[in-house]
């Protein structure tokens, strides 16, 4: 639980897996009684006889060797993860960018249909001249 816990907060640094991995195999041992007796135990019952050994021990290599292993496949798993949130993101950007486009799109096609009824309404009225501007109008000139 506790490699799951780093690995799922982003840690990769292989030192610390290795040593995850180690506190883990420790612990599995414990709890198999290969290394003694597990504190806690009632007087009593027997104990649970430790997996006779079917291959020859690991060797210290092998065993660096399953802990790069295992880091890089944690690793990988973590990465897979990463990549279907990014697709899913992209996907979820996509459809956005799409409903936004066919939204544009609609609204310039409304703005089109607009515009073509304002020239059809001002073809109908028939040309019209803008207003004359005028100068002022001049009063007559006031008697000597």
């Amino acid at each position: 639980a506790l490699r799951l816990s780093y690995l799922r907060a982003g840690g990769h640094h292989p030192a610390i897996l290795a040593q995850l991995l180690d506190l883990q195999l420790e612990a599995t041992a414990l709890e198999t009684g290969a290394v003694g007796p597990r504190r806690g135990r009632r007087p009593g019952k027997p104990q649970p006889k430790p997996p006779a050994p079917t291959a020859k021990p690991p060797s210290a290599g092998t065993q660096v060797l399953d802990t790069v292993l295992l880091a890089v496949e944690m690793e990988n798993q973590q990465l897979e993860k990463e990549l279907l949130a990014l697709k899913v993101r992209r996907e979820r950007r996509a459809g956005a960018g799409s409903r936004a486009a066919q939204q544009h799109e609609e609204e310039l096609a409304q703005l089109q249909a607009e515009v073509g009824m304002l020239r059809c309404h001002m073809e109908q009225r028939g040309p019209q001249l803008p207003p004359a501007i005028l100068p002022p109008p001049v009063a007559p000139p006031l008697p000597p």
